[in-house]
């Protein structure tokens, strides 16, 4: 039988959800490589991790996780700053499909109005988002562990199994 989901229904939600998705991985010489996401989907059984990415701003990042499959994602609410942190060891990579790209698309209209409320104007809002769409990627990962990153006490405490 195969272990129990590390993401619970809420955490699912969250990171699902109008948060900042920074991804990251290392190389060899363990230099991380770092980028941001457009958006999130969480598999029905909590059990998968799908990562929006555009290609053009990736290809350090996707080289190391091709070679290694390492994987730390960080998704923060900007206007709560609650933080959650995965962590994965077989991360793969594939071209979007175009479900993916309205996905993507509504991550942008929700993230605008998330920073919007924020005091980021909607013109920085949206070029910090811009992308194209015809080489969006997504990087698939099964979430081996994950962290509460929210400052304060409790920042670095495992996330609870999922029941």
């Amino acid at each position: 039988m195969p272990a129990m989901p590390v993401l619970d229904a809420d955490s699912a939600r969250f990171i699902g959800g109008s948060v900042s998705v920074i991804v990251s991985s290392r190389n060899a010489a363990n230099v991380p490589e770092l980028v941001r996401a457009q958006g999130c989907r969480v598999s029905r059984d909590r059990r998968r991790v799908q990562l929006f990415v555009q290609a053009a701003q990736a290809q350090a990042l996707f080289d190391d996780l091709r070679r290694n499959g390492r994987i730390a994602v960080v998704f923060t609410s900007p206007s709560t700053h609650r933080s959650l942190q995965l962590k994965g060891v077989d991360a793969s990579v594939a071209r979007a499909r175009p479900a993916d790209v309205a996905r993507v698309a509504a991550y942008r209209a929700a993230m605008v109005a998330e920073l919007g409320g924020i005091g980021v104007s909607e013109a920085l809002a949206r070029a910090l988002l811009a992308g194209d769409d015809d080489t969006l990627s997504v990087v698939a990962f099964t979430p081996a562990a994950a962290f509460v990153q929210t400052p304060g006490p409790d920042a670095g405490r495992p996330l609870e199994p999922a029941p």
